[in-house]
């Protein structure tokens, strides 16, 4: 038993600017992690692909690259907050080795490459919980996940709250 404690996991925590994420990183913390381990904690985040623009938008009017680089500046500052938002929620952790990764791409692709290239030992990611016809639209990247990913996949949903008191 003093050997499964003292095995080194890595576990990666997918996250976004959603309270769905913030929900998902919570509670592997709380349910994950234990006291004082080996643990390493991954934070990654996916910064969605550029959409592209042609010269003229559909009004007809030039988009220039100042507001090509304003997005990408507004693109990298989310990424920043969601990370240190991250990183404040692990402070609390002891004897666990907190990292942060931020890729460019669709999230679906950016979650599973990296699973797969840090060899990760699970895998925890919040669910947006989209209805049917939501997720045949957007699809999803906690379903794509774990369709693909090799390693265990913990798919966290936050409770739903009606509103109702009990």
């Amino acid at each position: 038993m003093a050997d499964a404690a003292a095995k080194e996991r890595k576990i990666l925590v997918a996250v976004d600017e959603s309270e769905e994420s913030s929900y998902a990183l919570s509670w592997c913390i709380e349910n994950i992690i234990t006291g004082n381990c080996n643990d390493t904690l991954i934070l990654l985040y996916s910064i969605p692909p550029r959409a592209v623009y042609s010269t003229l938008d559909g009004t007809g009017y030039l988009v220039s690259s100042d507001i090509l680089a304003t997005m990408e500046r507004y693109s990298s500052e989310v990424a920043q907050c969601v990370m240190e938002k991250a990183k404040r929620a692990c402070e609390a952790l002891n004897g666990v080795k907190v990292e942060t990764i931020v890729e460019h791409g669709d999230a679906r692709d950016v979650i599973c490459q990296a699973a797969e290239k840090l060899h990760v030992d699970m895998l925890v990611m919040g669910s947006h919980g989209y209805g049917v016809i939501k997720r045949a639209f957007l699809g999803s990247v906690s379903n794509h996940c774990a369709q693909n990913v090799k390693c265990p996949v913990l798919i966290v949903k936050k409770p739903k709250t009606d509103g109702r008191s009990k």
